[in-house]
């Protein structure tokens, strides 16, 4: 067990060990500065030369989100064919079908959204060409989207005043060039060392101990699992995830699974406070995010080491915690650790079953990703906690009776109804959702569908009501991992949920990114004596204060229906 603890710590450090330098990297990548991957501007010269992109063209903020969603519209149209169309395709050597239109519908948006919810098994659900030329494609675009969504926001308040805000474009490529293909690379060759497949072959076959033939599937997964992590995308090549052997084939593979999907959502925030030459912000900003993981993080450790109470109360030992659903190469430490991270960075891939762990553990990633605010997905996460931020300034201002500031600029109407507007649009789209689905659950479960609905659930009960709200919280934090005891295959779940991710992707985004081109517009005012000052350890407290209250005021009576209901009935037997 110490050894998991401290398997855990070590790899927490070593995550910062790398997460700080490239976020150092990164903001002079993207300030411009001299950096020793310049090399690759040849590369991107060509790029921008066969795409007519004219790189020292500046844009406002309405131009670069004009740009942001032309481009993704593009890729949802293109995704969609193929994946219907793919059995017609080539490499296709497992002959493997093409997608129905609401399940095509649901999985682009899904990967277009950098989500990545799968209502497929992957191996089975799609061939090499979609898996390769679509959703790795899509977890490279997808990341540098919001990595170039969150520098425009840094460029907002680089500069006193300014509404150039830099070119979509080249903030776009350089998130590719500089960032997610190189170290891709180099995840990719660890996994491909340790076992995971990285060819085009077909199924493989064996005879079982048991005598039975069995096929293998392989292909050219160990790509796709790099920039899967690295892009905190989390769609896993196998049906399993990382929980799969080839996926993750050993505690070393683990560890450098877990790294990757944390290194960037850190090192951005590292790289704003670098960026707009404001150190101490950055690091304020890193410690309320860094102290809402821990929080989040040790219950669920404590949860998960503890044990089954149900199965203590039959008289059996579980010195090595609850092991349900649990893969016996890592154990509950480590799947508790990456259960954390997961759902706090919305990356979504699994090296264990979320459906089978402990009911409080239910509560804590179903929080993380509600709150969807402590490190976050690349780029985003830093604009969704920017919003919390903007109503932290807003409520301390009215609380010492000045005109709310930040970094220079005075927060007025406009900007504080956009950001109450982010704010209020999770709990419609969770609660809402959610509300539909158990309606229809409950008063329609016979309905004539192709799947009815009183087929959906494994679990009936408290469990069986976590399972539709995570499925709904997952798909608007752009997360992707799901319980799986919820039968989603559907047209109702496709449908629903394909909807919920548009919305819970780029509504986000275009909040944050009007908000700071509206702040960067306005006259720079110099700090005085009654300036707030947002890197202190008073400001730091008056954020996470405001990001507990928004969330327990919006969540706590669904929680309470699900993942508490299941604790207190279970416990209370």
């Amino acid at each position: 067990m110490n050894t998991e603890l401290i398997g855990i710590i070590a790899t927490f450090l070593l995550t910062l060990i790398i997460a700080i330098p490239l976020g150092k990297y990164l903001a002079k990548v993207f300030a411009g500065e001299k950096v020793w991957t310049d090399f690759l501007k040849p590369l991107e010269s060509g790029i921008y030369k066969l795409s007519g992109i004219n790189i020292k063209e500046q844009m406002n903020w309405k131009q670069q989100l004009k740009a942001l969603l032309t481009i993704n519209i593009l890729w949802l149209v293109y995704g969609f064919f193929v994946l219907i169309f793919q059995n017609k395709l080539p490499l296709n050597p497992d002959g493997n079908p093409g997608m129905t239109a609401d399940l095509a519908f649901n999985t682009i948006i899904s990967f277009v959204a950098n989500c990545n919810l799968q209502h497929y098994s992957g191996e089975s659900g799609v061939s090499y060409l979609t898996q390769q030329f679509v959703l790795m494609f899509l977890q490279f675009v997808s990341a540098a989207t919001g990595i170039a969504a969150a520098v425009v926001l840094f460029k907002a308040f680089r500069d006193k005043t300014t509404t150039q805000l830099g070119n979509f474009w080249e903030f776009f490529v350089k998130s590719i060039t500089r960032l997610l293909l190189p170290l891709s690379i180099v995840i990719a060759l660890i996994l491909t060392f340790n076992g995971t497949p990285a060819s085009y072959d077909a199924k493989d076959q064996f005879i079982s101990v048991q005598g039975d033939t069995v096929n293998v599937s392989r292909g050219p997964a160990a790509q796709m699992i790099a920039i899967k992590h690295l892009g905190t995308n989390g769609g896993g090549y196998f049906g399993a995830n990382s929980a799969h052997p080839f996926e993750n084939p050993n505690y070393l593979t683990n560890i450098v699974e877990m790294i990757a999907q944390v290194i960037v959502p850190i090192a951005m925030v590292i790289a704003f406070g670098y960026f707009i030459r404001r150190k101490k912000l950055g690091c304020t900003i890193f410690g309320v995010m860094t102290i809402g993981l821990f929080m989040l993080m040790i219950p669920t450790l404590s949860s998960e080491l503890g044990g089954n109470p149900a199965i203590a109360k039959m008289g059996i030992s579980q010195a090595t915690g609850a092991m349900e659903g649990k893969e016996v190469r890592f154990g509950p430490a480590a799947t508790a650790y990456w259960s954390t991270l997961t759902t706090v960075i919305s990356t979504g891939s699994v090296n264990g079953m979320h459906d089978s762990t402990m009911p409080l553990t239910g509560l804590w990633q179903l929080l993380a990703m509600m709150i969807n605010g402590f490190y976050g997905g690349c780029g985003v996460g830093i604009l969704n906690y920017f919003i919390y931020l903007i109503i932290a300034v807003f409520i301390s201002g009215l609380m010492v009776g000045r005109t709310p500031e930040f970094l220079g600029h005075k927060v007025e109407a406009r900007e504080i109804k956009i950001a109450a507007i982010i704010t209020l649009l999770s709990p419609f789209l969770i609660l809402a959702g959610t509300a539909i689905a158990s309606y229809v659950f409950t008063n329609h479960g016979d309905a004539a569908w192709a799947v009815q609905p009183k087929a959906w659930l494994n679990n009936p009960g408290f469990h069986g009501f976590s399972e539709m709200l995570y499925e709904v919280t997952s798909s608007n934090a752009n997360n992707g991992s799901g319980f799986e005891g919820l039968g989603d295959n559907n047209v109702f779940w496709n449908v629903l949920t394909g909807v919920i991710i548009f919305l819970g992707r780029f509504l986000p985004i275009i909040g944050p990114v009007a908000i700071a081109g509206l702040l960067g517009a306005k006259k720079f005012i110099p700090e005085s004596a009654g300036t707030l000052k947002t890197d202190t350890k008073t400001f730091a407290l008056m954020t996470f204060a405001v990001i507990l209250v928004l969330n327990a005021l919006s969540y706590f009576p669904a929680l309470a229906l699900g993942p508490l209901a299941e604790y207190f009935s279970m416990v209370g037997k």
